[in-house]
């Protein structure tokens, strides 16, 4: 039987893997603007990073010790409406951070008993005995305690993944010193105190952990949980000093560089015929490196190596008090960190915070930033990036940075002067040309990003972003 193999035949037979020729010639005839693309965004983030050289291609951030430990957030595995913590994340308690043993830890979460609450309902009450830890899987909770003129103050939120009253598992006289209440509906798995001491008197090497756990509070150091540095003020006379010395970690975070790559392929025929008056080739490379550029922000924003939103620390993530971004959430933001340089917010969490204002009578000033003038707050401008993601249940997460390698802050991470650089940190690289006449460029884009010091990012979570609520 013979073989078609006319060109209609192959072509479709092939993928195409290059410009056709057709589409080349709209460059080429008729009064005509460059090739326009509507994933490009205004990339603030790339922006405002001060990008630092890595050379090596590894930047290590070396810190003080630090010896406050277990601040991770708790996952569970979920069969029906049955929830079940995973003994391994127990590991994320300050008390069991560490341990290991499997068999241990499996036996304290088969002790954790399951309790469904609705919103409105009273969880724990201040002032009465704590005998327990509660491992909150699902929901949001409100911490109230009462203020300097007694009145009721929220003096916190939690949501999925955070705990409550984890000192009640050593300490006998501890005691509730705030209110907590549930404002939607959830899940928790509460841990109690004589159910913890029953796997412990079996455990011994439990018990040996514990007592070394109990040891690290007679390390000298400061509020932040860093090793303190002794010195001595105020005194009169000959004095003995203290001595001092700055003790670092001994495994300090290290940052490789990460990539995004592809392959750019154009046919000769396209190359040669119909590079007037635009260069094909050129007009390719653009809008190559343009969605390059897309996928480095996306990955800056949500990569769970160095991504800024997997890489922020567990106590700068704040919940929001009532669902939308209000003033107070953002000031909240703002009071956790010195000079904060820029929100990132997703357009529509930008539109949800400017409803919020409208409500109250309040307008955001404006500021210049590079040139443009952006919604700002408390002086802080208030800038979008739709990377951000909006979850299921509309709500996403507004970023606040404080940036610079001096000032202790976010920092990008890109290494200049590769091998056929055409822009900082990003090659175009020949690959050559194939059987079937089509030249091909590898274009390869270097970056990561690091956090000096945890307080430089903060994380306002579960934003609301819905118009109305019922």
């Amino acid at each position: 039987m013979p073989v078609d193999t006319s060109p209609e035949t192959q072509q479709a037979q092939s993928p195409q893997t290059s410009l056709t020729t057709a589409a080349a010639r709209n460059l080429a005839t008729t009064t005509k603007s460059a090739p326009q693309m509507q994933e490009i965004t205004s990339r603030w983030l790339l922006r405002m990073l001060p990008w630092v050289q890595t050379s090596g291609g590894t930047y290590r951030v070396n810190r003080r010790l630090v010896y406050t430990v277990g601040d991770g957030r708790i996952e569970f595995v979920q069969t029906g409406a049955a929830v079940r913590v995973i003994p391994r994340e127990l590991g994320e308690l300050a008390l069991l951070r560490g341990f290991e043993d499997v068999d241990v830890l499996t036996a304290i979460a088969d002790r954790c008993i399951q309790r469904d609450f609705r919103a409105g309902e009273v969880l724990v009450e201040r002032g009465n005995p704590s005998e327990q830890i509660h491992l909150i899987a699902h929901g949001r909770i409100n911490q109230i305690s009462t203020g300097k003129y007694g009145d009721e103050t929220v003096i916190g939120v939690l949501a999925d993944g955070d705990r409550f009253g984890e000192n009640a598992l050593l300490d006998t006289d501890a005691t509730w010193d705030y209110t907590a209440t549930a404002t939607t509906s959830g899940t928790l798995l509460t841990l109690s105190r004589a159910d913890f001491a029953a796997v412990l008197a079996n455990s011994p090497g439990l018990q040996a952990h514990i007592q070394e756990f109990s040891s690290l509070p007679l390390q000298r150091q400061n509020e932040l949980g860093e090793a303190e540095i002794a010195m001595s003020s105020g005194h009169h006379g000959e004095v003995e000093l203290p001595g001092a010395f700055v003790d670092y970690e001994l495994k300090p975070r290290e940052y490789e560089l990460s990539i995004a790559q592809t392959v750019l392929r154009v046919h000769t025929r396209v190359a040669d015929l119909y590079n007037q008056p635009m260069n094909q080739i050129e007009q390719q490379l653009k809008l190559t490196v343009e969605a390059l550029r897309e996928r480095q922000e996306h990955e800056l924003i949500n990569n769970r190596e160095f991504g800024l939103l997997h890489n922020a620390a567990f106590d700068q993530r704040i919940q929001t008090h009532s669902g939308p971004p209000t003033p107070d959430d953002l000031d909240e933001l703002l009071s956790r960190r010195r000079d904060s340089e820029f929100f990132l917010a997703h357009p529509k969490a930008i539109a949800a915070i400017g409803r919020e204002f409208n409500s109250r009578g309040l307008y955001p000033d404006h500021v210049d930033v590079q040139g443009h003038k952006v919604p700002a707050w408390r002086g802080v401008p208030i800038l979008p990036c739709n990377k951000i993601p909006i979850s299921k249940e509309n709500t996403s997460s507004i970023l606040v940075l404080r940036t610079g390698e001096d000032n202790q802050g976010v920092i990008g991470l890109h290494q200049t002067g590769i091998p056929d650089e055409f822009q900082p940190s990003l090659s175009v690289r020949f690959m050559g040309i194939d059987e079937k006449a089509i030249i091909s460029y590898l274009v390869t884009a270097y970056y990561s990003a690091a956090i000096m010091v945890p307080d430089a990012l903060g994380v306002l979570e579960n934003v609301e972003i819905a118009h109305g609520r019922n």
